[in-house]
């Protein structure tokens, strides 16, 4: 049975990476990936989605994010349509809303 897709705030988001809950894959470009990241995000560009890639830790939730949460969302519909089954969340305003809670980024 699949599980959905839905959107989890940038907040709840940081609280599972915190307890070690989530594999956070960053579907935008290297340029923008290399400019600014969050820490622990793992680079699945979507110009060259590879859903295999984009596979969370085992027990660990699987969330997308990108510039402003779009981008995520064609990455969720791509896993889908391999075949992914879990539930997956898309960071509700991509790391703009990260970076507008206050939350810590890389450059």
């Amino acid at each position: 049975m699949t599980t959905g897709i839905r959107f989890a705030d940038p907040r709840t988001i940081a609280d599972l990476m915190a307890k070690g809950e989530a594999t956070l894959v960053d579907v935008r470009e290297s340029e923008e990936f290399r400019a600014l990241r969050i820490p622990g995000a793992r680079l699945v560009p979507l110009s060259a989605f590879d859903p295999a890639k984009a596979q969370p830790k085992p027990g660990a939730q699987l969330v997308l994010h990108c510039a402003a949460g779009v981008r995520c969302g064609t990455a969720a519909q791509i896993l889908r349509a391999s075949g992914y089954q879990g539930e997956i969340l898309r960071m509700a305003g991509g790391i703009k809303a990260w970076r507008a809670e206050g939350l810590p980024v890389e450059r």
